[in-house]
């Protein structure tokens, strides 16, 4: 409790004291629409109001009860970040920094692909924002396009593939006549 307490006083300090009030902030490993409701409220103690000056609330979509309870955390939050590496690894239930089962981890893993794309169909239907962030679309071009034709508002990617993969989500979004 005493490193939240100190990450919300940084974040207020920087939204009204430097100025920053386009920060949004992003609620990690939230399990339950109860734990979000506890932590927005614990915010609202703290100094950081949501929907005050425009203060938005993110909550990170990495574990399956983010996407079956989407709906849910779509009525708390602002929008949606999913994690894709968690989302993975909680998903098909392994460590994907094990020797033993690594080679089973692969963020293109239908199960996975059937979560993204739902969690984004239900932040479309709420108008939520919703975006990515791992290592996927940075490293394979098809999941990017893959995103693209879900919907998805942004994606995160490694400095080194954004230039290659920004013409290919470019390509992909003429093709289904989306307007970047």
């Amino acid at each position: 409790m005493p490193a939240f307490e100190l990450e919300c006083q940084a974040l207020k300090k920087a939204r009204e004291t430097v100025g920053l009030t386009n920060i949004k902030i992003m609620v990690p490993f939230c399990r339950t629409p109860e734990e979000g409701k506890k932590v927005i409220e614990l915010m609202r103690k703290l100094g950081l109001e949501q929907g005050k000056d425009g203060l938005q609330v993110y909550v990170m979509c990495e574990i399956p009860s983010n996407v079956v309870l989407a709906d849910q955390f779509a009525d708390i939050f602002d929008g949606f970040s999913i994690g894709s590496n968690d989302l993975t690894q909680l998903t098909l239930g392994l460590d994907r920094d094990s020797s033993l089962v690594s080679h089973i981890y692969d963020e293109r893993n239908e199960a996975v692909k059937r979560l993204i794309k739902h969690v984004i169909k239900i932040a479309k239907e709420k108008g939520k924002k919703i975006g990515i962030c791992g290592q996927a679309p940075s490293d394979f071009p098809e999941f990017a396009e893959f995103l693209v034709e879900s919907g998805i508002d942004s994606i995160s990617l490694i400095p080194d593939t954004v230039i290659k993969t920004r013409m290919r989500i470019a390509e992909k979004e003429k093709s289904l006549g989306i307007q970047p």
